[in-house]
Protein backbone atom coordinates (compact mmCIF):
# COMPACT_ATOMS: atom_id res chain seq x y z
CA UNK A 1 0.00 0.00 0.00
CA UNK A 2 2.81 2.38 0.98
CA UNK A 3 4.64 1.55 -2.25
CA UNK A 4 1.53 2.36 -4.31
CA UNK A 5 1.06 5.69 -2.55
CA UNK A 6 4.73 6.54 -3.00
CA UNK A 7 4.55 5.68 -6.73
CA UNK A 8 1.46 7.85 -7.14
CA UNK A 9 3.10 10.79 -5.35
CA UNK A 10 6.27 10.45 -7.43
CA UNK A 11 4.17 10.27 -10.62
CA UNK A 12 2.29 13.45 -9.73
CA UNK A 13 5.53 15.18 -8.79
CA UNK A 14 7.22 14.16 -12.07
CA UNK A 15 4.21 15.27 -14.10
CA UNK A 16 4.12 18.63 -12.33
CA UNK A 17 7.80 19.20 -13.13
CA UNK A 18 7.28 18.24 -16.78
CA UNK A 19 4.25 20.47 -17.31
CA UNK A 20 5.90 23.28 -15.39
CA UNK A 21 8.95 23.08 -17.65
CA UNK A 22 6.74 22.91 -20.77
CA UNK A 23 4.80 25.98 -19.64
CA UNK A 24 8.03 27.88 -18.91
CA UNK A 25 9.43 26.90 -22.32
CA UNK A 26 6.26 28.10 -24.03
CA UNK A 27 6.41 31.42 -22.19
CA UNK A 28 10.07 31.95 -23.12
CA UNK A 29 9.38 31.09 -26.76
CA UNK A 30 6.38 33.40 -26.96
CA UNK A 31 8.50 36.24 -25.59
CA UNK A 32 10.78 36.04 -28.64
CA UNK A 33 8.40 34.61 -31.24
CA UNK A 34 7.16 36.45 -34.36
CA UNK A 35 3.93 38.38 -34.31
CA UNK A 36 0.75 36.81 -35.62
CA UNK A 37 1.04 38.87 -38.82
CA UNK A 38 4.61 37.57 -39.37
CA UNK A 39 3.55 33.96 -38.72
CA UNK A 40 0.68 34.27 -41.20
CA UNK A 41 2.91 36.00 -43.78
CA UNK A 42 5.40 33.11 -43.54
CA UNK A 43 2.59 30.57 -43.74
CA UNK A 44 1.16 32.14 -46.91
CA UNK A 45 4.57 32.53 -48.57
CA UNK A 46 5.64 28.96 -47.83
CA UNK A 47 2.27 27.56 -48.89
CA UNK A 48 2.69 29.30 -52.25
CA UNK A 49 6.23 27.93 -52.60
CA UNK A 50 5.14 24.37 -51.79
CA UNK A 51 2.18 24.61 -54.17
CA UNK A 52 4.45 25.85 -56.96
CA UNK A 53 6.86 22.93 -56.43
CA UNK A 54 4.21 20.23 -56.18
CA UNK A 55 3.93 19.10 -59.79
CA UNK A 56 2.22 15.72 -59.61
CA UNK A 57 1.49 12.97 -57.11
CA UNK A 58 -0.51 9.77 -56.72
CA UNK A 59 -2.04 8.66 -53.44
CA UNK A 60 -4.66 6.40 -51.90
CA UNK A 61 -7.51 7.39 -49.62
CA UNK A 62 -9.75 5.29 -47.42
CA UNK A 63 -13.15 6.82 -46.63
CA UNK A 64 -15.03 5.31 -43.69
CA UNK A 65 -18.33 6.33 -42.15
CA UNK A 66 -20.39 5.08 -39.23
CA UNK A 67 -23.92 6.39 -38.72
CA UNK A 68 -25.87 5.59 -35.57
CA UNK A 69 -29.45 6.81 -35.27
CA UNK A 70 -32.77 7.28 -37.04
CA UNK A 71 -34.00 5.47 -39.11
CA UNK A 72 -31.26 2.80 -38.90
CA UNK A 73 -27.55 2.32 -38.32
CA UNK A 74 -25.38 2.33 -41.43
CA UNK A 75 -21.70 1.82 -42.26
CA UNK A 76 -19.66 2.16 -45.41
CA UNK A 77 -16.09 2.19 -46.72
CA UNK A 78 -14.65 3.32 -50.02
CA UNK A 79 -11.03 3.13 -51.24
CA UNK A 80 -10.06 5.71 -53.85
CA UNK A 81 -6.89 6.34 -55.84
CA UNK A 82 -6.04 9.99 -56.49
CA UNK A 83 -3.94 11.37 -59.34
CA UNK A 84 -3.05 15.05 -58.87
CA UNK A 85 -1.62 17.29 -61.62
CA UNK A 86 -0.65 20.90 -60.94
CA UNK A 87 -2.16 23.34 -60.61
CA UNK A 88 -5.67 22.04 -59.81
CA UNK A 89 -6.48 18.75 -61.58
CA UNK A 90 -7.49 15.71 -59.51
CA UNK A 91 -8.64 12.45 -61.00
CA UNK A 92 -10.35 9.94 -58.72
CA UNK A 93 -10.76 6.23 -59.39
CA UNK A 94 -12.71 4.00 -57.02
CA UNK A 95 -10.82 0.83 -56.06
CA UNK A 96 -13.46 -0.74 -53.82
CA UNK A 97 -16.64 0.12 -51.96
CA UNK A 98 -18.59 -1.77 -49.32
CA UNK A 99 -21.55 -1.09 -47.06
CA UNK A 100 -24.41 1.39 -47.31
CA UNK A 101 -25.18 2.43 -50.88
CA UNK A 102 -26.76 5.64 -49.55
CA UNK A 103 -23.54 6.71 -47.79
CA UNK A 104 -21.41 5.82 -50.81
CA UNK A 105 -23.55 7.79 -53.26
CA UNK A 106 -24.69 10.70 -51.08
CA UNK A 107 -21.65 11.23 -48.83
CA UNK A 108 -18.44 9.81 -50.31
CA UNK A 109 -19.11 10.73 -53.94
CA UNK A 110 -20.43 14.17 -52.92
CA UNK A 111 -17.17 14.75 -51.06
CA UNK A 112 -15.19 13.99 -54.21
CA UNK A 113 -17.41 16.31 -56.26
CA UNK A 114 -17.05 19.07 -53.67
CA UNK A 115 -13.26 18.72 -53.69
CA UNK A 116 -13.17 19.12 -57.45
CA UNK A 117 -15.44 22.17 -57.15
CA UNK A 118 -13.11 23.73 -54.59
CA UNK A 119 -10.02 23.05 -56.71
CA UNK A 120 -10.57 25.65 -59.44
CA UNK A 121 -8.44 28.76 -59.23
CA UNK A 122 -11.14 31.13 -57.99
CA UNK A 123 -12.36 28.77 -55.26
CA UNK A 124 -8.79 28.03 -54.17
CA UNK A 125 -8.21 31.76 -53.73
CA UNK A 126 -11.46 32.20 -51.80
CA UNK A 127 -10.76 29.27 -49.45
CA UNK A 128 -7.01 29.63 -48.88
CA UNK A 129 -5.61 30.16 -45.38
CA UNK A 130 -4.92 33.82 -46.05
CA UNK A 131 -5.64 37.24 -44.64
CA UNK A 132 -8.06 37.72 -47.53
CA UNK A 133 -10.33 35.03 -46.10
CA UNK A 134 -9.56 34.92 -42.37
CA UNK A 135 -8.78 37.00 -39.32
CA UNK A 136 -6.01 35.39 -37.25
CA UNK A 137 -5.29 35.88 -33.55
CA UNK A 138 -2.84 34.17 -31.23
CA UNK A 139 -4.00 31.23 -29.10
CA UNK A 140 -0.56 30.41 -27.69
CA UNK A 141 2.38 28.15 -28.39
CA UNK A 142 2.78 24.40 -27.85
CA UNK A 143 6.19 22.72 -27.54
CA UNK A 144 6.40 19.19 -28.92
CA UNK A 145 8.93 16.42 -29.41
CA UNK A 146 9.31 17.17 -33.13
CA UNK A 147 9.25 20.98 -32.91
CA UNK A 148 7.09 23.79 -31.63
CA UNK A 149 3.67 24.83 -32.88
CA UNK A 150 2.13 28.27 -33.05
CA UNK A 151 -1.58 28.05 -32.27
CA UNK A 152 -3.81 30.57 -34.05
CA UNK A 153 -7.52 31.29 -33.81
CA UNK A 154 -9.25 31.19 -37.18
CA UNK A 155 -12.21 33.50 -37.90
CA UNK A 156 -13.65 33.51 -41.46
CA UNK A 157 -14.44 36.85 -43.08
CA UNK A 158 -17.24 35.40 -45.25
CA UNK A 159 -19.81 32.62 -44.88
CA UNK A 160 -18.20 30.31 -47.40
CA UNK A 161 -19.09 26.60 -47.05
CA UNK A 162 -15.42 25.66 -47.47
CA UNK A 163 -14.13 27.92 -44.64
CA UNK A 164 -13.61 26.87 -41.02
CA UNK A 165 -14.06 28.58 -37.66
CA UNK A 166 -11.65 27.24 -35.06
CA UNK A 167 -7.90 26.87 -34.56
CA UNK A 168 -4.83 25.94 -36.58
CA UNK A 169 -1.46 24.65 -35.42
CA UNK A 170 1.47 25.99 -37.46
CA UNK A 171 4.85 24.28 -37.48
CA UNK A 172 7.39 26.78 -36.10
CA UNK A 173 10.15 25.57 -38.41
CA UNK A 174 8.40 25.01 -41.76
CA UNK A 175 5.51 27.43 -41.23
CA UNK A 176 3.03 24.83 -42.43
CA UNK A 177 -0.33 23.81 -41.02
CA UNK A 178 0.02 20.68 -38.90
CA UNK A 179 -3.53 20.52 -37.59
CA UNK A 180 -6.93 22.17 -38.05
CA UNK A 181 -9.69 21.90 -35.48
CA UNK A 182 -13.05 23.61 -35.79
CA UNK A 183 -16.41 23.65 -37.53
CA UNK A 184 -17.67 24.83 -40.92
CA UNK A 185 -18.46 28.53 -41.07
CA UNK A 186 -21.67 27.65 -42.91
CA UNK A 187 -23.70 24.59 -42.01
CA UNK A 188 -23.47 22.20 -44.99
CA UNK A 189 -27.06 21.00 -44.60
CA UNK A 190 -30.29 21.85 -42.74
CA UNK A 191 -30.36 18.25 -41.48
CA UNK A 192 -27.02 18.64 -39.71
CA UNK A 193 -27.22 20.31 -36.30
CA UNK A 194 -23.51 20.58 -35.55
CA UNK A 195 -20.25 19.41 -37.09
CA UNK A 196 -16.81 19.14 -35.49
CA UNK A 197 -13.81 18.71 -37.76
CA UNK A 198 -10.18 17.79 -37.17
CA UNK A 199 -7.61 17.57 -39.97
CA UNK A 200 -3.99 16.54 -39.48
CA UNK A 201 -1.10 16.90 -41.93
CA UNK A 202 2.27 15.20 -42.31
CA UNK A 203 5.55 16.29 -43.89
CA UNK A 204 6.69 14.16 -46.84
CA UNK A 205 9.81 15.31 -48.70
CA UNK A 206 9.19 18.86 -47.51
CA UNK A 207 5.54 18.90 -48.61
CA UNK A 208 2.85 19.05 -45.93
CA UNK A 209 -0.03 16.88 -47.09
CA UNK A 210 -3.24 15.56 -45.50
CA UNK A 211 -2.80 12.58 -43.21
CA UNK A 212 -6.10 12.08 -41.39
CA UNK A 213 -9.50 13.77 -41.39
CA UNK A 214 -12.06 13.16 -38.67
CA UNK A 215 -15.54 14.69 -38.81
CA UNK A 216 -18.37 14.13 -36.34
CA UNK A 217 -21.84 15.43 -37.22
CA UNK A 218 -24.94 15.55 -35.04
CA UNK A 219 -28.13 15.01 -37.06
CA UNK A 220 -31.27 17.01 -36.21
CA UNK A 221 -33.54 13.94 -36.27
CA UNK A 222 -31.37 12.24 -33.70
CA UNK A 223 -28.21 10.47 -34.78
CA UNK A 224 -24.45 10.85 -35.07
CA UNK A 225 -22.34 10.37 -38.19
CA UNK A 226 -18.59 9.85 -37.84
CA UNK A 227 -16.54 10.22 -41.03
CA UNK A 228 -12.83 9.46 -41.29
CA UNK A 229 -10.49 9.81 -44.25
CA UNK A 230 -7.07 8.17 -44.24
CA UNK A 231 -4.50 9.48 -46.75
CA UNK A 232 -1.58 7.20 -47.60
CA UNK A 233 0.91 5.92 -50.17
CA UNK A 234 1.93 9.29 -51.59
CA UNK A 235 4.15 9.00 -54.67
CA UNK A 236 5.62 12.10 -56.29
CA UNK A 237 6.36 12.65 -59.97
CA UNK A 238 8.74 15.42 -61.03
CA UNK A 239 8.51 17.76 -58.04
CA UNK A 240 10.12 21.13 -58.68
CA UNK A 241 12.77 22.44 -56.25
CA UNK A 242 11.26 23.83 -53.07
CA UNK A 243 12.01 27.53 -52.76
CA UNK A 244 11.18 28.28 -49.14
CA UNK A 245 12.15 31.81 -48.21
CA UNK A 246 13.69 33.10 -45.00
CA UNK A 247 11.39 33.05 -42.00
CA UNK A 248 10.08 36.46 -40.97
CA UNK A 249 11.04 37.58 -37.50
CA UNK A 250 9.36 40.98 -37.32
CA UNK A 251 7.37 41.48 -34.15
Amino acid sequence: MLTSILSLVLGIYTASIYYGQAAALAQRYLATSPTVSAIVANLQANNRARAAALNQYKATRVYRMQYRGFPSDRDAEMVVNVDYHAPNSKEFSVVSQTGSRFIIEHVFRKLLEGEQEAANEENRRRTALSTENYDFTSAGYEPSADGGRYVLNLLPKTRNKFLYRGKIWVDAKDFAVVRIQGEPERNPSFWIKKTNIEHTYTSINGFWLPSQNHTESVIRLGGVAVLSIEYKDYKFTGPRPLNIGDKASAR
